[in-house]
């Protein structure tokens, strides 16, 4: 991985997002602050693109991460916010608040993908395909990745019937049988429709243009 990491300089943080293309539940962001040695430690311990490892790898990375950085925080868009405000707007504030919770204010906050965060407050730099290429933002899409399926797995208990433990809330064809039969619960999107699942209602179809990809509170 060709790090684009500044955490020799400055108190860098990384952001991704994962659950954008999900039908159901929230949008979840990671934010992790790294510094140049834990950086080239969790590099030698295979942190990539979360999209890349099987789920037993992310899962097992989680601890490390967390043990190496400096600080580190989840935040998410509910349902009904990517609803209201569209799936990019949501995804945004989701790492906007991962990034307000984060223990250490940042100096520098390195956001994957070409959309900077509104409001931020807070020095940014977009990097297109981030989490290929900056260890921080690989590990704020572990920690965002790991944390989200956990919490879809717990959540099929409460909704049961969508083969959420399997799908992590995506457009799976057991999935969508599953709306057609059932309908849609509280935290399915509204907006997105289940016969494609990227394709998105009229209303909603502005994207992020990056590539596709427990718990805390946030605000």
């Amino acid at each position: 991985m060709t790090s684009v990491d500044n955490s020799d300089v400055i108190a860098t943080a990384g952001v991704d997002e994962v659950g954008r293309g999900a039908l159901f539940g929230p949008v979840v962001a990671g934010a992790v602050i790294l510094t140049a040695k834990t950086t080239a430690v969790l590099a030698e311990l295979g942190v990539t693109d979360s999209k890349r490892l099987a789920p037993a790898r992310r899962k097992a990375l989680v601890k490390p991460i967390q043990q190496q950085a400096q600080a580190y925080a989840i935040g998410w868009a509910s349902a009904r916010e990517i609803d209201r405000l569209n799936i990019l707007q949501a995804s945004l504030l989701a790492m906007k608040r991962a990034v307000n919770r984060l223990s250490i204010v940042p100096e520098l906050c390195l956001i994957d993908g070409n959309q900077p965060v509104p409001q931020l407050g807070i020095p940014q730099q977009t990097v297109i395909k981030g989490d290929q290429n900056c260890i921080a933002i690989a590990a704020a899409s572990i920690l965002a990745k790991v944390w989200r399926d956990t919490l879809i797995v717990r959540l099929e208990q409460r909704y049961p019937g969508y083969d959420l433990a399997s799908n992590k809330g995506y457009g799976s064809p057991k999935h969508r049988a599953a709306i057609a039969k059932l309908g849609r619960s509280p935290q399915h999107r509204q907006s997105f429709k289940v016969s494609t699942q990227l394709t998105l209602l009229p209303e909603a179809q502005t994207e992020i243009t990056h590539p596709t990809p427990v718990p805390a509170s946030t605000d």
